[in-house]
């Protein structure tokens, strides 16, 4: 039996932590904030301590850090830390220098895939790392995705999540945008779904917001704070070479933050334009 300690047990995290207790590992789940899971852990500690891997899966770089903080005295030698939390390449490569230092090994591992592919088991992973340790992990992983991605070393992965949640940012405000114009001209929305059903500009994205999107429905899919955050991120790993439309999306994601709308899911962006 595996000794899995899944560290954050928000929409992802508890989602894999359930699947992985269907598996049949030993999962030792912990959330800041106690949620009342099967076999939760008080403490970051007592999860971790020997464990053979670790999941990290937090909000942003300061709540890994805090994470890393309570885990690395109680890390197993040899044990692999799994940061799937999405954080800057900057970030991603000083955790693994501090995993390495406590004597443990450190897979940068964003994923694509909101609440729906967690719970069905449809994550794609990105990978960044030595390729003998995602051997490790692989057939952990191999269970709760449809794809692993080996992109590159350390921070490779990390940065091309950034890249990817930049492009599901626009793609969603354009969507947002188009259907408000649409609204506004007396078009229902079963027209401008049929019409977009049938034309280039249809996506993923947008099959899977649609439902959403027709019933004001903001329940977190993936939550706007997060969204947020990715794009802060971004710019701060783009530095001096221009993102115009990231900047210009995240002064809106900024005013949606100071709507107190953080928790809801990042479609809900939609009300700015609405009103």
């Amino acid at each position: 039996m595996t000794s899995i300690a899944v560290l954050g047990l928000g929409i992802i995290g508890g989602a894999w932590a359930k699947n992985l207790a269907e598996d049949g590992h030993d999962v030792r789940p912990w959330n800041r904030t106690p949620k009342d899971f099967p076999g939760e852990r008080a403490s970051v500690a007592e999860a971790v301590t020997d464990a053979d891997f670790v999941i990290v899966v937090v909000a942003d770089p300061p709540a890994v850090q805090s994470v890393l903080e309570q885990a690395l005295p109680s890390l197993k030698p040899g044990a692999v830390v799994l940061q799937s939390s999405t954080i800057s390449p900057e970030w991603t490569r000083r955790f693994a220098d501090q995993v390495m230092a406590a004597g443990g090994l450190y897979i940068d591992a964003p994923f694509t895939g909101s609440k729906p592919a967690a719970e069905q088991r449809k994550t794609v992973y990105y990978l960044g790392g030595d390729p003998a340790t995602i051997d490790k992990i692989r057939p952990i992983i191999e269970r709760l995705s449809q794809t692993i991605l080996h992109i590159g070393p350390i921070g490779a992965a990390s940065s091309l999540k950034l890249a990817m949640n930049l492009n599901l940012a626009a793609m969603a405000q354009a969507l947002s945008e188009s259907l408000t114009l649409a609204r506004r001209e007396g078009i229902s929305d079963e027209i401008f779904f049929e019409a977009l059903g049938q034309n280039v500009g249809r996506s993923g994205l947008s099959d899977l917001k649609q439902p959403k999107l027709i019933a004001h429905d903001y329940a977190p899919q993936f939550s706007l704070k997060h969204m947020a955050k990715d794009l802060r991120l971004a710019l701060e790993t783009s530095g001096e070479h221009p993102l115009p439309q990231t900047r210009n999306l995240n002064a809106l994601y900024e005013r949606a933050l100071g709507e107190g709308w953080g928790d809801d899911d990042f479609i809900g962006l939609v009300r700015l334009i609405e009103d």
